[in-house]
């Protein structure tokens, strides 16, 4: 959803990026330094429940991670390691934050269960460690599913929750969490994606079988008895045509 506005906010931060080239920062740097401050501030927020101030560290740690892109088309053009450090760190990031919300729903249950003497649990925190953990998943097999269709030469890149989609929202029910210390705000978040990172699977998983339905039609012709044969294509040296 957020990617039609990926134009606009590149040229919002593109002074950012030129003052970072300014002083000699290259776009790998800013990918390390984005991916690396991500994971440990995700983690410490799980750990010391400061969601609120958490939320907000982690925005500006996504921002600046979002400047290697504008920090490429600056310097180098972008290439093919970027892109590769880039992805791979991505989910790195992804994996630190969700981690700090399973932490933090971790410690809510463990001092939940000291409270009341482990007579019963809390079962937002169960909910919620359960719900986060599944967006895990989803977050991870999205990116693998376009990773995969590519290598197909298939495009899956579409989907209604695309990583900026699902930053977004986490980061914004961290924030009303800590705003309003109400643990149901965090589990209807990550329940949220859970809906939103399955929907996208699928759409991309429709897409690859969309695309590589119509790469079949393209190479097989149907005959009149309704058999399928290989499609051959046609030389324009008779002499080349080859024997059937």
């Amino acid at each position: 959803m957020l990617e039609k506005l990926r134009p606009g906010w590149k040229r919002l931060i593109d002074p950012i990026a030129r003052g970072l080239v300014s002083l000699g920062v290259t776009a790998n740097a800013v990918t390390i330094i984005g991916a690396v401050g991500t994971t440990i501030v995700g983690i410490l927020t799980g750990l010391t429940g400061w969601l609120l101030e958490g939320a907000i560290v982690l925005t500006i740690f996504v921002v600046f991670d979002s400047l290697d892109g504008s920090v490429a088309a600056l310097t180098t053009g972008g290439t093919k390691f970027g892109s590769f450090l880039d992805s791979s760190l991505d989910r790195v990031a992804d994996w630190g934050v969700m981690l700090g919300v399973l932490i933090y729903f971790y410690v809510q249950q463990t001092t939940w269960s000291q409270v009341t003497n482990m007579s019963r649990n809390d079962i937002y925190s169960i909910v919620g460690m359960g719900c986060t953990m599944y967006a895990v998943m989803t977050s991870f097999v999205t990116p693998y599913v376009r990773a995969k269709a590519e290598s197909l030469g298939v495009e899956a890149k579409g989907g209604v929750a695309t990583r900026s989609d699902r930053l977004t929202i986490i980061l914004i029910g961290m924030g009303l969490t800590g705003i309003f210390h109400w643990n149901l705000l965090l589990v209807i978040t990550m329940a949220l994606l859970d809906i939103l990172g399955t929907i996208t699977v699928v759409q991309r998983i429709l897409e690859v079988a969309h695309g590589l339905g119509d790469e079949k039609n393209h190479l097989t012709r149907t005959d009149a008895y309704g058999r399928v044969h290989q499609r051959i294509e046609n030389y324009s040296n008779s002499e080349e045509t080859p024997q059937a």
